[in-house]
């Protein structure tokens, strides 16, 4: 009986210690402020030789999190599981460079606007490409990422060309430079980055074929009112004080020196 009384009282215990540290592995350290973001997309999402975060979001979120008196703790997600990350609350938002859209609206809520673009072309030199409604052909294969405003213009608008969806923006451009498809569709800053590192097979054609810009937002939870308002309050700020400008002149100013000789909007 007493061993029984014994055992009885050191599954208790157990249990008990166990809840306890379960919970206390729940709860959030409210000094910091936790933000998702992809590292595959310099130079606003990457790493350094060190594998250390930096880039233009990076230091956007880093002037975000002293702004609201927080240490700043970055969580490298693949892009599919950046949103049910923040929807689960293993982040409290998402800053990279993701697009604001009605269908992420259904789920999600958005900062205001801090950053703009459109969709551009990459081309294999071979493919005659001049434009958007080049591509829109019988034979012509169009590369998107799955899941990217390309994917979903592709689907919507390329009714006549073969639509290869890939995972990946890195096998999409590769798939242009060997000729197996005839364009990538995706963010003008991508696309200029790539036909630059592979300018003897590709062409970008960098000159806005929506009827709108896309607007890049930070992305939280529904409902999160007040974190929404410091959010927005900073991005003011930052646009007003000349802050992205500082950013664009750090990690963009080759770019903006294109864009603007093509007079072509840039991102900030």
């Amino acid at each position: 009986m007493k061993k029984l009384l014994s055992y009885i009282f050191i599954l208790i215990s157990t249990l008990i210690i166990t809840g306890c540290g379960d919970n206390k592995s729940k709860v959030k350290d409210k000094n910091v402020l936790t933000v998702g973001m992809e590292l595959a997309y310099p130079p606003f999402e990457m790493s350094d030789k060190k594998g250390n975060p930096t880039g233009v979001s990076v230091d956007f979120a880093k002037m975000l999190a002293r702004s609201m008196d927080k240490k700043l703790k970055i969580e490298n997600i693949a892009w599919d599981g950046l949103i049910p990350s923040l929807k689960t609350g293993k982040v409290d938002m998402i800053i990279s460079s993701m697009t604001i859209t009605d269908e992420r609206k259904k789920s999600i809520d958005f900062s205001n606007p801090y950053a703009r673009t459109s969709l551009a072309i990459l081309a294999n030199k071979n493919s005659n490409i001049k434009n958007i409604d080049d591509l829109n052909q019988k034979g012509k294969t169009v590369a998107v990422k799955k899941g990217s405003t390309g994917h979903v213009y592709a689907r919507e608008h390329l009714k006549n060309a073969n639509i290869l969806v890939l995972d990946k923006e890195s096998a999409c451009v590769l798939e242009v430079v060997q000729g197996k498809a005839d364009g990538f569709l995706y963010d003008q800053l991508t696309i200029y980055r790539n036909s630059v590192k592979h300018k003897d097979t590709t062409v970008a054609l960098l000159k806005p074929f929506q009827k709108h810009f896309e607007y890049w937002g930070v992305a939280l939870r529904k409902n999160d009112k007040k974190l929404k308002e410091k959010i927005n309050e900073f991005i003011k700020k930052a646009k007003e004080d000349g802050t992205f400008d500082d950013f664009a002149y750090k990690y963009l100013n080759e770019a903006k020196k294109t864009f603007d000789s093509k007079n072509i909007p840039f991102f900030f």
